[in-house]
């Protein structure tokens, strides 16, 4: 049988101020109490010089004393006899008066109860049936109404069980909070979030500001902890925050894959909580709320760095050297004493982001990443290729393999390879001249040389077409014509297109005009359909000539 430490005693007669009736009203008296009444009795105080010594009134301090002299003490007996199990015995017989622990008002609900199941289905409030109970002459304080049927109709509590600290610098839960507004350096009023960073152990905190919610934030707030921290925790334990997990499950999520990427490098684990159960991160949850209240609250900021400032020196002095209500410890000298020596090397380098984006090839045979252009090799317009961009390089993936890499352009840049693009127009679309001028002494010297001419201007791509048309003529009329015309138009000093179209014309004709005849040319050639002749002679009485 268990000690019960306290018990319901009557405490004396109450006047119910609406009704006028009388109720019982019952109050717990704790152990002490009941020893302090048997002590002083003990001692020779009477039942009236008592009274004002305790709390218990008079008849109830009877009650305590006769039921402790039917269980054995002896006026003469002194103070020894008062142990705690002769006490407990004597309370334990006081509360089997009232084994509900309830008084009279509760026998009173008790007594509508099928009125309040009734009222209670048909939605109706506590407040509503506390009427109603007046006007049928029930007199009822409403907060036992309130108790009554939150007991009976209402869901019971959750049972939680607090899980263990584990080892010290194992574990640090990081959830965001929403703070109030700033003006950025633009002067635009922003949201600003707090990034909050909690020991398991020590309970130490950290703050990291920000107005957004993107992975690249939830990165920096990373580094800026893990420098105030002066080390790396071996697991994140974090919300389902989408910059971390792309598709929350509580056995089989899905990460960022930039995030993975960073906790690989900094060689830390990832073990989100579950969707809905913030006692799963309950250390950072309440840090959340004493950095909302202690920390923004009241306070102004010029900018958002002002704010950072403030918020390390919080976190050092009045969250850090705090006496915490769970641990009674501070902090700060918890983390400093049993964590620190337990976490991973603090990182030397500056992080470098990747961006992943999947894009789309356009028409131009180009994709754009961070505003910026970066060709692709082959034709894959209107494919879909992978990218992942960081500050030096630009990486192309399609089906996972690398199919090309570019360096890094600033927003509107461009990163073209002439190999990437049909060798039809890659010299137009580079405005490579050299290109263009190989390509057209390709069919010739005489071509190549008064390529070069047309191109000899302050504006040479605006003639990069006419080189395209002497590359065309030479097509047309063969390379020898055309290398011969050139070499006549060179010595001329001149480089008309239109007059080398024109040479190329009356030499071929000429060439026409004094070729012989071919046979093909002058001997007719047998129509396809045409009868043989012996089909056309004449009969003569029946005889064909």
């Amino acid at each position: 049988m268990g000690v019960p430490w306290t018990v319901i005693v009557t405490a004396g007669r109450l006047t119910d101020q609406k009704g006028g009736g009388a109720l019982m009203a019952f109050r717990e008296i704790p152990m002490y109490e009941v020893k302090e009444v048997l002590r002083l009795w003990l001692a020779g105080y009477g039942y009236r010089t008592m009274e004002p010594m305790v709390r218990p009134d008079r008849k109830t301090i009877r009650r305590i004393v006769e039921t402790a002299v039917e269980e054995g003490l002896d006026r003469a007996g002194g103070d020894g006899q008062l142990t705690d199990v002769f006490v407990a015995a004597v309370m334990l017989r006081l509360a089997q008066h009232r084994p509900d622990r309830h008084g009279d008002s509760w026998q009173i609900a008790v007594g509508v109860h099928d009125k309040l199941i009734g009222w209670h289905t048909g939605g109706l409030t506590v407040v509503k049936m506390h009427e109603l109970l007046a006007r049928d002459g029930v007199s009822l304080p409403e907060r036992t109404l309130h108790r009554y049927v939150a007991e009976l109709f209402g869901p019971l509590p959750v049972s939680t069980v607090p899980v263990a600290d584990g080892e010290p610098g194992r574990e640090l839960q990081v959830d965001f909070g929403e703070l109030g507004w700033l003006v950025d350096e633009t002067g635009k009023r922003r949201r600003v979030w707090a990034l909050v960073f909690t020991a398991v152990v020590s309970r130490h905190t950290f703050v990291w500001l920000t107005h957004g919610q993107k992975t690249i934030d939830v990165i920096a707030g990373c580094e800026a902890a893990w420098a105030f921290f002066e080390g790396v925790f071996h697991v994140l334990i974090p919300d389902n925050l989408t910059p971390v997990v792309t598709k929350a499950d509580g056995c089989d999520p899905v990460f960022n894959q930039t995030f993975v990427e960073y906790a690989q490098s900094r060689g830390f684990l990832i073990d989100p909580a579950r969707v809905r159960a913030p006692q799963d991160k309950g250390r950072v949850e309440r840090a959340v709320q004493f950095v909302q209240g202690s920390f923004w609250a009241g306070e102004t900021f010029a900018d958002l760095a002002v704010a950072q400032e403030a918020a390390v020196l919080w976190c050092r002095t009045r969250a850090g050297m705090r006496v915490h209500g769970t641990t009674h410890q501070q902090p700060l000298i918890a983390f400093t004493e049993h964590e620190h020596a337990y976490l991973l090397a603090p990182p030397v380098e500056v992080y470098d982001v990747p961006i992943y984006t999947a894009v789309k090839v356009a028409r131009d045979h180009h994709v754009q990443v961070a505003k910026a252009l970066y060709s692709v090799p082959g034709d894959r317009r209107g494919q879909s290729v992978d990218v992942r961009a960081d500050r030096a390089l630009v990486r192309l993936y399609q089906h996972g393999n690398l199919i090309k890499t570019h360096p890094r352009k600033p927003p509107g840049g461009r990163s073209t390879d002439r190999d990437d693009l049909p060798a039809h127009v890659s010299a137009y679309a580079l405005r490579d001249l050299e290109r263009l001028i190989a390509d057209a002494a390709a069919h010739g010297p005489a071509v190549g040389e008064l390529a070069g001419k047309i191109l000899d201007d302050p504006l040479p791509w605006t003639s990069m077409r006419r080189v395209y048309k002497l590359i065309g003529l030479c097509r047309t009329y063969n390379d020898q014509r055309v290398e011969a015309a050139a070499r006549r138009l060179l010595d001329a000093e001149s480089k008309d297109l239109n007059v080398l179209r024109r040479m190329l014309e009356r030499a071929l004709e000429e060439e026409n005009a004094t070729a012989p005849p071919e046979r093909s040319n002058v001997i007719m050639a047998t129509a396809r359909f045409a009868r043989d002749s012996r089909r056309y002679a004449a009969r003569r009485n029946g005889v064909r000539s």
